[in-house]
Parts: C-alpha cells; sequence; structure tokens
C-alpha cells in the first residue's frame, strides 16, 4: 500500500476521516486498523469487553462509554473504583474544566481537586457520601454479602437516565470492580461498616460470573482503554480460556519500564492472556482523542448499515 495524503472537504465525516487515515504513517493508520477490528468485534459472534481507567470517566468520555453500553457493542465492563465515583457524582452535579497549570496549593485552599485539566470540588464528594450511604442501605437490606458488580447494577437502577451505570443496568451489562476498595466509595464502604461489620464486598464473588461469561464466549474481544487493574483483569482472566481472540489497545504507556499499563499485546500472548493468532492494533494517543473519532466512524459506518 502507497502512502497517500489526506484530502479534506467539506462534506468529509468522521468515517471517511478515519478509514482515509488508514493510508497514512503512524498512529493514524492504526486508528483506522482499530475501527475496522472493532467493527469485526461488533460483527462476529463475540463477547465485547470495554475496560477503563477512572480518569476517562471523569471526562467526556463518560457519554461514548454510555453510547457504546446503549448501542449493544458492549456486554461487559470492568473498571476501576473511581469510574463509580464519578459516574454517581456527574449524574447529579457536573465538573469544571481548568488548566493544567493551576494553582495547586491554592486549589487546595479553595477545596477543589484537580484530575489534570478537570476541577472537581470538595462539595461533589459530599454529595457521594450522602448518596452512597443510601446505596448501601439499601444494599444491605438485599444481602449483606455482595460482589461489586451486584453493587453496580443496584446503583445503576437508582441513577438517571444518561448515567453509565443506569445504561449497565437497563442493557444487563455487568459492570466488575476487581479494585472498588481504592476509591471514594470504598472509603464509605469503611465509613458504614463502622457499624455493621457483617456488611461484606465480597470481589471473588464476581470471579465466578466473569469467568462463566469468559468461558460460555464464542470469542472474546476487548476494547482496552489505558492500563492498570482493569486491562490486567480483563487479559488475566482470559488466561483461563488460552487468550482473548482480538484485543484494541488506546494507550499512552510504553513497555520500556516493565510495567502492565505499558505492556505490549505482544507481551500478553507470551502469557496466554491474548492467543497466539489473536488479531490485535495499539494505538498510541490518548482515548480522550482516540475513543471519540473511533466511536463515530462506527456509529456512521452503523447508520450507513
Amino acid at each position: 500500500m502507497d502512502v497517500k495524503d489526506i484530502r479534506v472537504h467539506e462534506k468529509m465525516d468522521a468515517r471517511e476521516l478515519c478509514i482515509s487515515m488508514g493510508s497514512v504513517g503512524f498512529q493514524a493508520r492504526k486508528l483506522a486498523q482499530a475501527i475496522e477490528l472493532i467493527e469485526k468485534m461488533r460483527d462476529s459472534d463475540s463477547t465485547v469487553f470495554l475496560t477503563f481507567t477512572s480518569n476517562m470517566m471523569a471526562s467526556g468520555l463518560r457519554g461514548i462509554f454510555t453510547s457504546m453500553v446503549e448501542d449493544g457493542l458492549v456486554d461487559a465492563v470492568i473498571t476501576a473504583g473511581g469510574s463509580i465515583d464519578h459516574d454517581i457524582i456527574r449524574s447529579f452535579k457536573p465538573y469544571r474544566l481548568g488548566t493544567y497549570s493551576e494553582d495547586d496549593v491554592g486549589l487546595h485552599k479553595r477545596g477543589i481537586n484537580r484530575i489534570g485539566n478537570i476541577l472537581v470540588h470538595n462539595g461533589r464528594y459530599g454529595l457521594l457520601e450522602a448518596k452512597m450511604r443510601v446505596f448501601y442501605k439499601l444494599m444491605q437490606k438485599r444481602s449483606p454479602i455482595f460482589s461489586p458488580s451486584r453493587l453496580n447494577d443496584l446503583i445503576g437502577s437508582r441513577l438517571p437516565p444518561g448515567s453509565f451505570l443506569n445504561a449497565c443496568h437497563r442493557r444487563e451489562v455487568p459492570v466488575f470492580c476487581p479494585g472498588m476498595v481504592d476509591s471514594a466509595c470504598g472509603m464509605h464502604l469503611f465509613f458504614f461498616r463502622q457499624d455493621n461489620d457483617d456488611f461484606i464486598l465480597d470481589v471473588a464473588k464476581d470471579m465466578k460470573v466473569l469467568a462463566d461469561i469468559v468461558f460460555d464466549a464464542k470469542k472474546t474481544a476487548g476494547i482496552v482503554c489505558g492500563g492498570g487493574i482493569s486491562k490486567h483483569h480483563l487479559i488475566g482472566a482470559n488466561l483461563l480460556r488460552g487468550g482473548l481472540d482480538m484485543a484494541v489497545y488506546l494507550t499512552t504507556a510504553h513497555e520500556f519500564d516493565g510495567s502492565l499499563s505499558g505492556a505490549s499485546a505482544r507481551e500478553a500472548k507470551s502469557w496466554g492472556k491474548i492467543r497466539e493468532r489473536g488479531e490485535t492494533v495499539t494505538v498510541h494517543a490518548d482515548a480522550s482523542i482516540t475513543l471519540p473519532l473511533i466511536a463515530s466512524a462506527i456509529a456512521k459506518n452503523k447508520e450507513k448499515g
């Protein structure tokens, strides 16, 4: 294939732009290949997992994740506990945009927390605390020993339409959080347990649910946004069946330090977490840029179909 120049015109839509990037070098070609592979996941008889890190739920990507669930692209989700914090808070109150060069000491004195260039007032976490007390009381009445996915489904049933967890509840898409205690929700669980020590979050309980989904699948595929525990919980679970059949990584991490977040799909094949002949694409770019382009291109193709 020859390198071809992109010619932008006024009628060009997101799909045409992204597909034309397939004849451009570097990460542009990778982006086009990622779109092709995700469409293959959707059109094949594959169980598709979506994984992402908490910071992404704090951003406008929350709407993209929600649309992916509502459109039926995603069969299961794995994320970190902070994603649950952000979805609950943003269901009721907005976050503000700031800059990367804020006066952080000044922000602290004003009760404002910074996530990159996103600003979150302490009051938002007061709202979260009040909501979690209600959710934990409801969960206690239903089952004092519960898994993260069951708690997330209960929360989703109580959140308004437009929230991520509500979409997952309505579409019956389980949301797994293997590290849920590492979040504000986890902190409030600790507080709640001071007077309710028989109220137990059983993280291992979800391993059976996740394993059943993996074993029952004809093929498994992963859309992996970022790294960390969300990424590894997916590929680790698929080790049980000989690895993922397809995987798209959207990442800014690199492999030179040996971290899981930067680990390549090739490395995952050495473990059997992705099949030896598994199809993979890694796009080295910020998911806040790549995922909206991918989602828009896929939606446009579905619209034409």
